[in-house]
């Protein structure tokens, strides 16, 4: 899978223009989808020595992009003539502006590498769940009736 991956808030705690912290399990989780073949982009409001910038956080962590801000790397203006800063080869997004916020990087993970949907990884945890009432929340017979 192709998966464009958010920088700011998503791999590192918000703190542009400089680099925040490493979120907890991005930058190995990251690697484990990269040793899965999967082809990531850096797709990120970053540009120019800002980019180079985060892209070199990454490689020095061991993270190496497929592309950055482009659906491939060596898509530029002058050879697509439908160049759009919009991506068009993606499966999947990651990033902290998604509605319900950005899931743990464990639970990234199991939603790519099982192709679940949040939606799946939500309803899955309700069917483990315990769905039978607590001993003490049971329907009790009305003391008139015992």
């Amino acid at each position: 899978m192709t998966i464009a991956v958010d920088f700011d808030g998503t791999i590192v705690e918000h703190r542009y223009p400089e680099i925040g912290e490493e979120i907890p399990f991005a930058i190995d989780t990251l690697k484990m989808l990269i040793k899965d073949r999967h082809k990531l982009i850096l797709w990120t409001v970053r540009t120019g020595k800002l980019l180079d910038e985060a892209v070199e956080w990454c490689r020095q962590r061991g993270v190496e992009f497929y592309a950055t801000n482009k659906d491939y790397p060596e898509e530029k203006r002058e050879n697509n003539p439908h160049y759009s800063r919009k991506l068009n080869t993606i499966d999947y997004f990651i990033d902290d502006r998604n509605i319900g916020g950005l899931p743990d990087w464990g639970t990234i993970y199991r939603m790519v590498s099982h192709k679940r949907t949040w939606y799946d990884l939500i309803n899955e945890e309700l069917r483990n769940a315990s769905l039978t009432p607590h001993e003490d929340t049971k329907k009790k017979k009305p003391w008139w009736k015992l």
